[in-house]
């Protein structure tokens, strides 16, 4: 069967991923060339504010790319496609189809043949989910397909050992600094570096200084204690909307604190994490489970606050630390 000349394709093309790939591979199976329009940075800023840079998406797409793709700005949803003459094939999801078929309509009253559409079926991941940009700016998988935390892993208690002990006393984001006796210093200085997203608190002494400076986190994580001393002065719990109990000893990551973390990040409602533990290795699993662009904040002792942005590294370098912890069911 001959081959098609000349296939269109169209979309956002954020954190090109497998299912990219394959819609690609596709196209590049019955067209001897495959233009890609790309959504440019206006289109795209009316679809998620934590979408990346048109450039950004485009130099993923050539990186993988051979030399029958080229790559093109889509200024407007239709794109090309309406009058286009050397064209003669356009490739589509399910979702998209209705899109194409109304093309086909409009070419038709321009004069033109329509376009062959060729409908490719979703990529599923792992557990049968579709692969796609928004799940995965959501923070449900990577751009593989895989869950950020298998089912199997949330039923284990990960331990930490002294192997590990440099690496996690490094600031993980960026150091706000601050004098240790008025921490809303460096606190007001990493909310005014905070993305779009959610914030969560790690610590009674952040959380409680969040509060002083009028901000109630959408999730806090205490434990009562600051420098593994009491606290006499305790966080008011009562400002939050949602109060969940989690158990979490020292230098562990329980699956009662696994489950405590993914219902507050599923919750609408502000929720305060109250460990009876240590909840020092929190930010692990909630950068795992947490959406792309949510705010982090902790205390760093003697230094001031750090603040981490969730992104894919973030969850590339927490996988790797949480692989790196010993075991057991």
């Amino acid at each position: 069967m001959a081959k098609l000349e000349r296939c269109l394709v169209g979309g956002t093309f954020d954190r090109f991923h497998n299912g990219h790939k394959e819609l690609l591979i596709t196209a590049l199976d019955v067209a001897e060339l495959v233009e890609v329009w790309i959504t440019n940075d206006i289109m795209s800023a009316a679809k998620s504010p934590i979408l990346q840079s048109f450039e950004d998406r485009r130099e993923a797409i050539l990186a993988w790319a051979d030399e029958r793709i080229t790559t093109h700005e889509l200024e407007d949803s239709m794109g090309p496609a309406p009058h286009r003459k050397d064209c003669d094939s356009i490739i589509c999801t399910p979702e998209t189809l209705n899109s194409c078929q109304k093309i086909n309509e409009i070419r038709l009253t321009n004069g033109l043949l329509p376009l062959e559409i060729i409908e490719a079926p979703h990529t599923l991941d792992d557990e049968g989910g579709i692969i796609s940009s928004t799940r995965i700016r959501a923070g449900l998988i990577d751009c593989e397909g895989k869950s950020w935390i298998e089912k199997s892993q949330r039923e284990q208690t990960f331990f930490f050992h002294s192997g590990l002990d440099a690496e996690l006393k490094k600031p993980n984001g960026e150091l706000f600094e601050g004098p240790e006796d008025s921490p809303e210093v460096a606190m007001s200085a990493a909310m005014e570096n905070i993305a779009p997203g959610s914030i969560v608190a790690v610590g009674d002494v952040s959380v409680a200084t969040l509060l002083d400076i009028g901000v109630i986190p959408d999730i806090a994580l205490i434990d009562g204690m600051t420098k593994r001393t009491e606290l006499l002065d305790k966080v008011d719990s009562s400002k939050f909307d949602v109060l969940i109990d989690a158990i979490s000893p020292p230098g562990q990551i329980t699956p009662s604190l696994i489950d405590a973390i993914d219902a507050a990040l599923h919750n609408d409602q502000t929720t305060c994490i109250e460990v009876d533990g240590e909840e020092d290795l929190a930010p692990i699993i909630i950068h795992l489970l947490a959406p792309l662009g949510t705010n982090v904040v902790y205390g760093q002792p003697g230094k001031g606050v750090v603040l981490r942005i969730t992104n894919l590294e973030t969850k590339e370098r927490c996988r790797s630390l949480l692989s790196q912890f010993e075991v057991r069911n």
